[in-house]
């Protein structure tokens, strides 16, 4: 048999849109078992409320300014481990969304739920259970396995480059043109054009400037205007 609690379910409200809170917080104050403890609109003192209030649940935009619903979700959770973190989403974010659970959130509820809805989602994340919208869930998770799965072939990629391209690539990160990129290397302006085509077709991109940030997000080329020799990074 469950067991039935005898006090409020404290509850802080991460909420941007003051009206949107505080529309929450009466609403919920019709629930004899939910007590918000307060509403929070400065994502800065997020972080400090839910240290000092410990609530059992955080109702948290995903959509903060300033700060994505991972990194908000993480800074809660590191001041109060056991507060329950329920993700408000209004837009359809799969990457954010993913990102959020993977930092901890118990779920997700969409804003144009009724009150209704939301207060029975506080109520089930009190008890432990997860919270979702299931087609917005399944959809964010789908979303991360793609991008995971082409981070993983372009990491890939990027370790099919060869010393010497990556070397005409760090010549590209200095600003210098096909013709600087000969003399510097010391090779014919047709082999840096030959050098340049592979690194395309090998990383599978449009430009210079696209295989660049690549090999830069990757450590192997050292970014424009770090001091230093201009030298082969990795």
């Amino acid at each position: 048999m469950a067991r039935t609690r005898t006090t409020p379910i404290r509850v802080l409200i991460v909420e941007d849109h003051r009206t949107f809170g505080e529309a929450l917080e009466l609403a919920f104050a019709r629930e004899a078992d939910l007590e918000v403890v307060e509403v929070v609109t400065d994502p800065s003192r997020m972080a400090d409320a839910a240290a000092r209030h410990r609530p059992d649940v955080v109702l948290l935009d995903l959509d903060l300014p300033g700060m994505d619903g991972a990194r908000a979700t993480r800074r809660i959770r590191a001041e109060h481990p056991g507060a329950r973190v329920i993700v408000l989403s209004g837009e359809d974010d799969p990457l954010a969304l993913a990102r959020a659970f993977q930092a901890g959130a118990s779920g997700c509820i969409l804003r144009s739920h009724g009150v209704l809805d939301l207060a029975e989602a506080v109520r089930r994340a009190s008890r432990g259970e997860p919270i979702h919208d299931e087609v917005v869930v399944e959809e964010s998770l789908r979303h991360l396995r793609r991008r995971r799965s082409r981070d993983d072939e372009l990491e890939r990629r990027v370790e099919r480059l060869t010393p010497r391209e990556l070397q005409v690539l760090q010549e590209v990160a200095a600003g210098r043109g096909n013709d600087e990129i000969a003399r510097a290397l010391g090779m014919s302006r047709n082999t840096v054009r030959t050098h340049l085509q592979n690194i395309l077709t090998k990383l599978g991109v449009h430009s210079k400037l696209e295989a660049l940030l690549v090999a830069i997000r990757y450590g192997k080329v050292r970014p424009p205007g770090r001091p230093g020799r201009t030298e082969l990074v990795g």
